[in-house]
């Protein structure tokens, strides 16, 4: 894959992160997006790494990629554990008539005596638990990728890959507020600008030896 290629690929991935990473909250087709931008984004490293021959701008950024979806993976799985065990004894004990089918609970009548508060607590520590897992999910992820990112603005003289990485991590750490996905989606449209910025190596001149007349 020669440069123009792997550049465009990177820019457009960019792009459909940037869009992706908010349409989530309106539709889930913002999901595949992101994924499929972080694919092309994957395929574009793959080849710049191979034109700068500097493996490590392909791998940090695929480390950090796998570990995403393995954090995302598991929290999930947490999230369906603590929902379908500890959330559905609370509700047993508050709706004792409850025959498990969820359809059936907006036609129950909630048994005021039997709400003990301590009875949810093994639940909201759960969601807590997967809320810890997916933060420092995140900081592992953005530490790879900002790896990755730094090898390929030394690599391109492109300093905006730099300003994408600090953001990613910057991002990530205040992800326990709102301001960090901001910063998140910021840096994807970093991102798309800086490989859009890219231009290939200049050929080194030969020096010329001078030869005494």
């Amino acid at each position: 894959m020669n440069f123009e290629t792997s550049k465009n690929l990177g820019g457009v991935g960019a792009i459909l992160m940037f869009i992706g990473f908010i349409m989530p909250f309106v539709q889930a087709f913002g999901i595949l997006l992101s994924l499929v931008g972080l694919i092309l984004v994957l395929v574009s490293l793959k080849g710049l790494a191979d034109y700068y021959n500097e493996a490590g701008i392909f791998n940090n950024f695929l480390y950090g990629s796998i570990a995403g979806v393995v954090g995302v993976v598991v929290a999930g799985l947490a999230v369906v554990f603590a929902v379908f065990t500890m959330l559905s004894d609370f509700i047993y004990a508050i709706y004792p008539t409850w025959n498990g089918d969820w359809a059936t609970l907006p036609g129950l009548t909630p048994d005021a005596s039997a709400i003990d508060p301590t009875a949810i607590m093994p639940f909201l520590a759960a969601i807590l638990l997967v809320l810890l897992v997916l933060f420092f999910t995140a900081i592992i992820v953005a530490i790879f990728m900002r790896k990755s990112l730094n090898s390929l603005s030394a690599k391109t003289g492109v300093g905006l890959f730099g300003t994408t990485g600090l953001l990613l991590l910057i991002g990530a750490v205040l992800t326990i507020i709102a301001v960090g996905f901001i910063l998140i989606w910021v840096a994807m449209l970093i991102l798309a600008i800086a490989f859009f910025s890219m231009k290939p190596q200049q050929p080194q001149a030969t020096a010329q030896a001078v030869t005494p007349s």
